[in-house]
């Protein structure tokens, strides 16, 4: 018998989140004014969920958005004939005969990319997103060098060796400091003015902001990336996925393994972590950091046994973590645990409780974890 333990990817769910992110932006656009473009972001596998699960669910979506060059030949394969974004741009000159072969499109960032574009002879046209680094002090061109590095894209594209054009940024903290994020738009309205090309500077937290894209000027084709949010999970710390009307995409359960009645000042676990003040009931849930659950989740993290809400003792094993039962009289060898998800904690939660972020927890769940896809 396999081990019980699933991660389950509901397809219905990514789609709907989908929905909310198309209908926000819908509603938010100013009169007369077409809603963005959106690009679903797809990287790190999927955010855990399975790159050809976000093809199918992400149907809708107008383009989708990614690091990896292999990933988007997954995404070509499996049919996707709309536009790809590669959010990191390219490695080597090596590439980019690759990238003409599937038409993806290219985040350019560095002096470096212009001069492999230099000496690249594609056989169509690359199209391409300039990147400005606005304030996230992490990738793309610094204001002062900003616009030279659009010169030279220009130029690039007048030879035939670039495409379609774009401006694009990053946002620092969309999530929670809207005055950190108007500085950065400031800077990124300022240094772009009368550059042509289309925009994508939206987050998921700027995404769900509502009307913020609507802050940029008028008449210009705007592209929008959403990532996490398409998951399920939030991209705000103090606003849940369920503000938004946003579902769980994957859900992580298990099963008890063993149930057990142990004494006051009884310890459980390595280290000893938690000592029990009273004698209760504890089982054991076979999930543990080999599968991507966090070692670092303290007692109290949120867990649900057999539709009940409890928490997770002492520290959590490579294959396997205690749960307090004390909540649930009739817990047996069998009773299915969700670790978050549908009928469960949200992976915010868990992460909240780990001092970490559902993005991580998303990503980190392990291969050797067997998946489900939902369709209905």
């Amino acid at each position: 018998m396999p081990r019980p333990i699933l991660a389950t990817v509901s397809l219905p769910s990514l789609t709907h989140n989908l929905a909310v992110v198309a209908t926000g932006l819908d509603r938010s656009r100013p009169p007369a004014r077409p809603a963005p473009f959106i690009w679903a972001v797809v990287k790190a596998n999927a955010y855990g969920h399975g790159i050809l699960s976000a093809v199918a669910a992400f149907s809708r979506a107008d383009g989708l958005a990614m690091l990896d060059l292999d990933e988007a030949i997954q995404c070509r394969a499996a049919g996707w004939t709309r536009p790809i974004l590669l959010l990191e741009g390219f490695f080597e000159a090596a590439d980019l005969p690759v990238i003409d072969h599937y038409g993806l499109t290219v985040t350019v960032h560095t002096r470096e990319q212009l001069d492999m574009l230099r000496l690249a002879a594609p056989c169509t046209p690359i199209d391409a997103m300039i990147k400005l680094d606005s304030g996230m002090g992490r990738l793309g061109f610094p204001p002062d060098a900003y616009r030279d590095a659009y010169r030279v894209a220009g130029d690039l594209q007048r030879r035939g060796i670039l495409g379609r054009l774009g401006k694009m940024t990053h946002f620092a903290r969309a999530d929670d400091d809207p005055d950190a994020t108007g500085r950065q738009l400031q800077v990124f309205g300022n240094v772009t003015d009368g550059l042509p090309g289309r925009v994508s500077v939206c987050n998921s937290a700027a995404t769900l902001t509502a009307g913020f894209w609507a802050r940029l000027p008028a008449g210009v084709e705007q592209w929008v990336r959403p990532g996490i949010c398409l998951y399920g999970a939030s991209p705000f710390a103090s606003r849940p996925a369920a503000d938004f009307d946003l579902r769980p995409g994957m859900t992580l359960s298990a099963e008890l393994i063993s149930v057990r009645r142990i004494p006051a000042g009884y310890r459980v676990g390595y280290g000893h972590l938690f000592s029990a003040p009273r004698p209760m009931t504890i089982g054991v849930v076979c999930c543990g950091y080999a599968d991507g659950y966090p070692r670092h989740a303290p007692t109290g993290t949120p867990v649900t046994v057999g539709g009940v809400r409890t928490r997770v003792l002492g520290r959590v094993s490579m294959d396997m973590l205690a749960v307090d039962l004390t909540a649930v009289p009739n817990a047996r060898v069998g009773l299915r645990v969700v670790l978050w998800g549908e009928g469960g904690p949200t992976v915010d939660e868990v992460a909240a409780s780990c001092g970490t972020i559902g993005y991580e927890l998303l990503c980190a769940v392990a291969p050797r974890v067997p998946r489900k896809v939902v369709s209905n």
